[in-house]
């Protein structure tokens, strides 16, 4: 995490010399007319810079804050070492295709027309309901 930190900083110091940079040349390319320059690069490079630094900052505190370097940042850590449980997933499962279907023909009738969203709201209400209780009945009952 201290590496990212380090990113940041070098990357918000990027972003602001290059911003610098940017309106030196912009400066340079339209003479001084004030009225001719184009700032939106400078402001989106600034800016750049200024979201480097938070995360910079942010990722610092975080790196002091933990106590201890995290697996992924160990050289001689394992796989298994950063390996969380992130959940039960049922690759049998074939609710999360129903529901995609049903959201697709939904997002579809608010480009064609209204009634087709119609069509696909209840096969998505029921695919998100029939996902959520596909436990509790069948082969695969608790």
């Amino acid at each position: 995490m201290r590496t990212n930190a380090n990113l940041m900083w070098l990357l918000g110091v990027f972003f602001w010399l290059s911003a610098a940079g940017y309106t030196l040349w912009v400066v340079i390319d339209h003479g001084w007319d004030w009225g001719r320059i184009e700032w939106v690069g400078t402001v989106a490079m600034t800016l750049s810079g200024v979201l480097a630094f938070f995360l910079a900052f942010y990722l610092g505190r975080v790196h002091s804050a933990q106590g201890a370097e995290l697996p992924q940042d160990l050289q001689n850590a394992d796989i298994d070492d950063d390996d969380p449980e992130i959940g039960h997933f049922s690759p049998w499962s074939w609710w999360p295709f129903a529901l995609g279907a049903g959201l697709a023909i939904v997002f579809t009738g608010l480009a064609v027309g209204p009634w087709v969203s119609f069509l696909g709201g209840p096969i998505a209400l029921i695919s998100i309901v029939g996902w959520n209780y596909e436990y509790y009945r069948g082969n695969f009952a608790r």
